[in-house]
């Protein structure tokens, strides 16, 4: 009895080497190994890489957003700024571009829309100082005009 608990307080590989529980978890999976395979961790990765996938397309539309509010409202930067913002726009939408090559992301990225545009409108609010009046509660720009490279408000 006394072993069987001492098994259980060891470390795993995944918790004691986490490369090396990868680089062992692909050869297993290559191998089809399943029986070998520690099921729990990789669930558990799996899920994860979902999580963070989805993470970063929020994180970058947010940017996107934010870039394109402050490009079209902000008025009294946009002389200095007008290069840039478009510069980060183009940076924005190219790192999207390779998260849509999966359909399952951009349809994620029109589902969060509204509520990554609150976030990025609330940005933009304090980047600027200007009026939140002056900024749309709803999103002001269609899907296609946000993903589009060429468009940029006027």
């Amino acid at each position: 009895m006394t072993t069987e608990i001492l098994k259980s307080v060891e470390p795993t590989l995944y918790e004691e080497d986490y490369y090396l529980w990868v680089e062992t978890t692909l050869k297993q999976l290559q191998n089809k190994d399943i029986e070998n395979l520690d099921w729990q961790h990789l669930a558990e990765e799996i899920e994860a890489l979902g999580i963070e996938q989805r993470r970063k397309v929020e994180s970058y539309l947010k940017q996107l957003l934010i870039h394109l509010l402050l490009y079209f409202y902000s008025e009294t930067q946009k002389q200095d700024c007008h290069r840039g913002w478009q510069i980060e726009i183009t940076n924005f939408r190219d790192e999207l571009e390779f998260y849509f090559r999966s359909k399952t992301l951009y349809n994620y990225s029109l589902n969060c829309l509204d509520a990554v545009y609150i976030k990025a409108r609330r940005q933009a609010i304090q980047k600027t100082a200007l009026q939140p009046e002056l900024f749309p509660e709803k999103c002001p720009f269609l899907p296609e005009d946000i993903f589009n490279n060429e468009y940029f408000p006027e």
